[in-house]
């Protein structure tokens, strides 16, 4: 059973080997191995022929330190080595070492987006008490941002609302999703984002369960829900198309590594277990 213990500081000086989890953007390095892909392990960026601009310490992994690594040129990745989006790692790598990948991303990329204070525009340090940077100058705290946003599952009669975002590249459908807003609730925002978006009305909102989502900083928090009233009216901006489905008749919908499948996926195992 993989293990990993977060922690800000090593407990003893860090030497020999060493998870590195090499991050551009939202791709992540890996050592090929045939079809199989792993994180290497070795003790230094350098070993591994990377060139970096800065790491984090995460913790241990499986007793190995770990750290998130910026890679300061992507396009010089040795043989043995490939780049590969995040999202492509999901069923290659462990449940916890892609939580760990989930992390180092969302880390990188909030060091690289946070080298100054935007308060008096001074360089920003890493502070070592806490996941943080601190200005020296006028001492504003600097966090790792995290973008709440509600992800709802809505049924209605054996059916799920399913609906196909502007933004989505591929033609799929999915379960709708919003940010919150500051001063609502999680469940407020879930009444809101359904209202402004398919132009109904919810009720029975419950927490479903939560999902780190590093793209680049959200937080998805799921509900299931239960229609309450009105017809389905598409704002025509961010949905472009919505309805009602059954399990049998379920479009192009999400690959696993969401917390929207698990969402469809629970609602398939209601309806099978009635």
């Amino acid at each position: 059973m993989d293990e990993f213990i977060p922690s800000l500081q090593p407990l003893r000086k860090t030497s020999g080997s060493a998870w590195w989890f090499a991050c551009s953007g939202t791709r992540v390095v890996v050592k090929t191995d045939g079809a199989a892909l792993a994180i290497p392990l070795a003790e230094s960026p350098e070993a591994l022929g990377l060139h970096i601009s800065g790491r984090q310490y995460l913790g241990t992994l499986n007793g190995y330190p770990s750290f998130a690594a910026a890679l300061a040129d992507k396009d010089q990745i040795p043989s043995g080595l490939e780049l590969k989006d995040l999202r492509t790692l999901f069923s290659h790598l462990g449940e916890v070492s892609f939580a760990v990948a989930e992390r180092s991303v969302h880390l990188t990329h909030w060091d690289k987006t946070s080298q100054y204070c935007s308060q008096c525009g001074h360089s920003l340090r890493f502070r070592e008490s806490e996941r943080a940077k601190e200005c020296p100058n006028c001492g504003r705290l600097d966090f790792p941002r995290l973008s709440p946003a509600i992800i709802v599952a809505i049924e209605r009669e054996g059916k799920l609302l399913l609906a196909r975002a502007a933004r989505f590249v591929e033609p799929f459908y999915s379960v709708l999703a919003g940010f919150v807003e500051p001063g609502e609730s999680l469940e407020e925002a879930v009444h809101r984002e359904v209202k402004e978006e398919v132009g109904i009305s919810v009720k029975d909102v419950r927490y479903f369960g939560s999902q780190p989502w590093p793209f680049p900083d959200s937080l998805m928090i799921g509900f299931t829900a239960t229609y309450a009233g009105g017809e389905i009216q598409i704002d025509g901006q961010e949905i472009v198309e919505a309805g009602w489905f059954d399990a049998e008749s379920f479009p192009l919908i999400p690959g696993t590594i969401s917390i929207a499948r698990r969402l469809i996926d629970w609602f398939v195992s209601e309806k099978t277990q009635k």
